[in-house]
């Protein structure tokens, strides 16, 4: 109930609050002020609903890859899937790519389908090099994914000429004139991908006694881990193909939810995917009346938050090993 209430109240002022103030009476009275509304409906309120799937997406594939790596420094992007969504997208940006029936969808698409692509790269490869895919294998297979793709954003980056800007913009992040129909193409994705992780929800809490234990507890721990890194890494795919590269989201608010709510992932899924949304919405809220009228990319406010929490749970974690 704390955690709804928190989102509605971040939902309330994500729509309000900006450069023009509205009252909340046009919320459910659209002809008391049609300007108002039509900021409210058209502009804002796209924003604030995207700015909550991708804080959702990001956060609840962050709760299911910590909890299958049992490493609270895990979030979304450990497996590269983000770097990939991300090369798409300079890709479309570099090259000008645009498909015809897709049109204004070329980029998100193309972002997606990078995404998916490196999930299975990451998967297969690490298949490759270790039939049981131990966690450490998967985890420094992303990294070498990650850090090659790196380099090949790099290499566009310094190649390019008048999309500069455009592409930095897009990589640091941002939820800001998308519209509904970027809504509309998260929203299935989102939700199937939250579904799935939340049906896994027994094998994680399984999962967090090792993966030998969970076996005698009759778990098939190749087959569910492979479904959890897929459901999460589609979540992350959505989420970098409708807004860039926003980082941190998927390490703050797991780990926050489990020292508040303990690691029970019957809590720990929801209530990430509720704070999640809650958290990027006030972010993306921030990123635009901090400085207004000029806006910041969300991404610079969520490393704002981040970098210091990452910093405070390693050093946590380094603490309790020594």
């Amino acid at each position: 109930m704390v955690s709804l209430l928190i989102l509605g109240a971040a939902v309330l002022l994500g729509v309000t609050v900006g450069t023009v103030s509205i009252s909340p009476v046009v919320l459910w009275n659209p002809a008391s002020d049609s300007t108002a509304a039509n900021i409210l409906w058209n502009i804002r309120m796209p924003r604030v609903v995207l700015a909550g799937l991708v804080g959702a997406a990001l956060a609840t594939a962050g709760a299911a890859f910590q909890g299958l790596l049992k490493n609270p420094l895990a979030d979304p992007y450990t497996l590269g899937v983000s770097s990939g969504a991300s090369v798409g997208a300079v890709m479309t940006l570099f090259f000008g790519i645009s498909i015809p029936f897709l049109g204004l969808y070329t980029l998100p698409v193309i972002s997606m389908l990078f995404a998916i692509l490196t999930m299975f790269a990451v998967i297969g490869f690490a298949k490759l090099v270790d039939r049981s895919m131990k966690m450490e294998t998967v985890i420094l297979t992303g990294i070498i994914f990650s850090s090659f793709l790196g380099s090949v954003i790099s290499l566009m980056i310094a190649l390019t000429g008048e999309e500069l800007r455009q592409i930095i913009g897009w990589l640091l992040g941002s939820v800001s004139m998308r519209g509904w129909p970027y809504v509309q193409m998260a929203l299935p994705f989102v939700l199937i991908g939250s579904f799935v992780l939340w049906l896994c929800r027994r094998e994680l809490n399984a999962m967090l006694f090792g993966e030998e234990r969970a076996k005698h507890l009759g778990v098939d721990v190749k087959k569910w881990k492979f479904i959890i890194l897929i459901s999460g890494s589609i979540l992350t795919g959505a989420a970098v193909a409708v807004s860039g590269t926003i980082g941190f989201v998927g390490l703050v608010v797991p780990h926050m939810t489990r020292l508040l709510w303990g690691a029970d992932h019957r809590h720990v899924l929801p209530l990430s995917f509720i704070n999640g949304a809650a958290l990027l919405i006030v972010c993306d809220l921030v990123s635009r009346t901090i400085i207004s009228p000029t806006e910041l990319p969300v991404g610079v406010i969520t490393a704002f938050i981040g970098a210091p929490v990452f910093a405070f749970i390693f050093f946590q974690q380094r603490k309790g090993v020594a």
